[in-house]
């Protein structure tokens, strides 16, 4: 079955220790759960057994203009001027070094399918099995999960990949997922 491993949402903005989230109690549970060493050494993984990779970005102009400003969500996003698409806070975190080749998915809402050109994609490189792990768990990787399930792709959750504001948001939310996929772990997921 051919496969890729999508690693959403894993920007300085929302990982790094610097970054706009990095003492919120999202930052806490990424190092806690050491979220950017796994994803790491998943990425490596993956490629090892020749499992394309590819990166998803929740990012948006500098002037935020993709941005709905009445969004719980998006609203504050553009109002702190953080997950800038060019600027450091939009980019995938260093330790997960993106290669030449690879895919550069944006999007402006919560799920990746949504106006972006990754089913597309995943169509034309005949892909059935999508690997993913990401931040936060309640919001990406819950959309992402259902959406892929719902596009026909079979769907193996990186459980020990993923993080949310809290152990119990992110242990509700892997649960809430677990009819529409496979949670692994990343150590043992790619066989």
């Amino acid at each position: 079955m051919k496969s890729i491993y999508l690693v959403l949402d894993m920007q300085n903005d929302l990982i790094h220790e610097d970054g706009a989230s990095g003492k919120s109690p999202l930052g806490e549970q990424v190092r806690s759960r050491e979220i950017i060493a796994r994803t790491a050494a998943a990425i490596e993984k993956a490629r090892g057994k020749g499992i394309p990779v590819a990166f998803v970005r929740v990012a948006f102009s500098d002037d935020h203009r993709e941005a709905n400003p009445n969004s719980q969500v998006f609203g504050p996003i553009a109002r702190n001027g953080i997950l800038k698409m060019n600027a450091w806070g939009g980019q995938v975190h260093a330790a997960l070094a993106p290669q030449a080749g690879e895919w550069d998915i944006v999007k402006h809402r919560v799920s990746p399918f949504y106006q972006t050109r990754l089913e597309l994609l995943l169509k034309r490189e005949g892909i059935e099995r999508i690997y993913c792990s990401g931040v936060s768990t309640q919001a990406v990787v819950q959309a992402t999960v259902r959406d892929a399930h719902d596009r026909d792709f079979d769907v193996v959750l990186l459980e020990d990949c993923c993080a949310s504001p809290s152990a119990e948001e992110h242990a509700n939310s892997v649960a809430s997922i677990a009819r529409f996929c496979t949670a692994a772990n990343s150590e043992t997921a790619f066989g």
